[in-house]
């Protein structure tokens, strides 16, 4: 069987973040760590015939990227499509989980590999998703499950638990079984734990993960800064029907013209908080105006010239990981170097 193997600007020998927006492109055979994964596939009797490659912050904030990566794996004559692996990297893993599942829609088996944390988990089916390990010190295990689940893949098969696959019998699947004392007793027996100073819970918290701050700007005076929401504050009529809770969507809209959020041109659709005082002077929730006094002022460079918002209102964290990580890779790519980021 012939396989297309996806990876991003860096694996392909591209560059760094200074070649993040590299557009998608196709090569003969292996690259980087294509290599051991082709032979690992030789050895089940498939072909890596082509690596297919693309910049992180490209694949993950242009719609069409996906589109465009699989038409360069189709040219190649992929039977299969492997992309990855991502490990803990969120653009790439959003990249490797949305390629994959537009091959597997199209009818290619198709999967992606990336750590179980990864925020591109939830986007990967109806593709099969593989456990890389959080970090490329990984990249070996990695390799060797991704071929074991491809060889399944193309037998017809469904790699499971053996292949190291997200969200089979490994991934915390719930089993009844029988406590010897009743909940009463054990709540009372964690309680007396707790005053004691112990941490022994029955349900584990969830992590939540931790990002580094960056570096404070050196001179505002040469930023360009974009304004940012999770107030959902759209125009008015919310026109692309952003969700007021457990939002699945953000969206952009222009500033360009605009001195002040005006009154009854825009309004906040957000489920959480009463929104009267808000949609009364929306620059309550973007704060265009003193940003606009600030550009014209000169204690920042330039205003970004689109607002980015969704909805905070229960948003789950995968989701909200998920619209950072495309909302840092498209002001990177306009060239910003703060944003302010308003809640409600």
């Amino acid at each position: 069987m012939k396989v297309v193997h996806y990876i991003n600007q860096f694996f392909a020998g591209i560059g760094g973040e200074d070649k993040a927006s590299t557009l998608p492109a196709s090569r003969e055979g292996a690259v980087g760590p294509g290599r051991k994964l082709a032979a690992a596939l030789a050895a089940e009797g498939h072909e890596l015939v082509a690596t297919v490659y693309c910049g992180d912050d490209y694949a993950a904030s242009e719609r069409n990227a996906p589109a465009e990566i699989l038409a360069l794996a189709t040219e190649a004559g992929a039977e299969l499509l492997i992309a990855g692996p991502a490990f803990g990297s969120g653009r790439y893993g959003i990249a490797c989980a949305r390629v994959a599942a537009a091959a597997s829609a199209a009818g290619i088996p198709a999967l992606a590999a990336m750590d179980p944390s990864n925020p591109g988990v939830p986007e990967v089916a109806p593709a099969v998703a593989v456990n890389s390990g959080d970090a490329a010190r990984h990249m070996g295990d990695a390799l060797t499950k991704m071929a074991a689940a491809a060889a399944v893949l193309a037998k017809g098969g469904t790699p499971g638990e053996a292949e190291g696959v997200i969200g089979g019998a490994s991934a915390g699947a719930r089993r009844n079984s029988l406590a010897p004392l009743t909940a009463a007793q054990r709540a009372v027996l964690l309680a007396l734990s707790r005053l004691a100073g112990g941490k022994t819970t029955e349900i584990k918290l969830p992590d939540f993960g931790h990002v580094a701050p960056a570096a404070p700007i050196a001179d505002p005076r040469e930023a360009v800064v974009a304004i940012l929401t999770e107030g959902a504050l759209v125009p008015f009529g919310n026109p692309d029907r952003l969700e007021s809770a457990r939002a699945k969507h953000w969206f952009r809209y222009p500033l360009t013209g605009r001195d002040t959020m005006a009154a009854g041109e825009f309004q906040s659709v957000h489920g959480g908080f009463s929104t009267v005082v808000a949609n009364a002077d929306p620059n309550r929730l973007l704060p265009l105006d003193v940003a606009r006094e600030m550009e014209a002022s000169g204690e920042i460079k330039a205003l970004h010239p689109d607002y980015l918002v969704t909805a905070g209102n229960g948003t789950g964290v995968a989701d909200a990981t998920h619209f950072g990580v495309e909302w840092a890779a498209e002001l990177r790519r306009a060239g910003v170097q703060a944003a302010i980021l308003t809640a409600t």
